[in-house]
C-alpha cells in the first residue's frame, strides 16, 4: 500500500476514534445521572479533551494546531486600538444607531399614518 493511503486510513480510524470518544461522553453522561453532576462534568471534560488529542494527531488536526499557532503569533502584530480611539469609535456608532432608530420611527410613524387616512 502506498504511504498516502496507509495515512488516509489511519487518520479515518483517528476519526472514528474520536468520534466514539465523543459520543460515550454525551451517552455517559445521560445514562449515569444517579452520578454528582461534578463528577460527570469532570468525566466529559475529560473524555472531550482526550478526544481533541486524538483529532490533533490526523492530518486535519496538525493542520489546525498549525493555524492556531500562526493566528496566535497575528494576533501579537496586531497595533490595537487605544481606549480613546476605543470610546470614540463606539460613540459614532451608538450615534448612527439612534438617529437610524429615529429615521425608522419616523417612517413608520408616518406609513401608519397614511395606512389609518387610507384605510380609514
Amino acid at each position: 500500500m502506498a504511504k498516502g493511503k496507509t495515512s488516509n486510513i489511519a487518520d479515518k480510524i483517528k476519526w472514528l476514534i474520536a468520534i466514539l470518544i465523543f459520543s460515550a461522553a454525551i451517552v455517559g453522561n445521560g445514562y449515569y445521572t444517579e452520578f454528582a453532576f461534578l463528577y460527570r462534568v469532570l468525566a466529559v471534560v475529560a473524555l472531550f479533551i482526550l478526544a481533541t488529542v486524538v483529532l490533533s494527531i490526523t492530518t486535519f488536526g496538525r493542520g489546525a494546531v498549525k493555524l492556531m499557532r500562526e493566528s496566535r503569533t497575528e494576533m501579537r502584530r496586531v497595533v490595537w486600538p487605544t481606549r480613546i480611539e476605543t470610546t470614540q469609535t463606539f460613540m459614532v456608532v451608538f450615534g448612527a444607531i439612534v438617529v437610524l432608530c429615529l429615521f425608522f420611527w419616523g417612517l413608520e410613524s408616518l406609513l401608519s399614518w397614511i395606512t389609518k387616512l387610507i384605510l380609514g
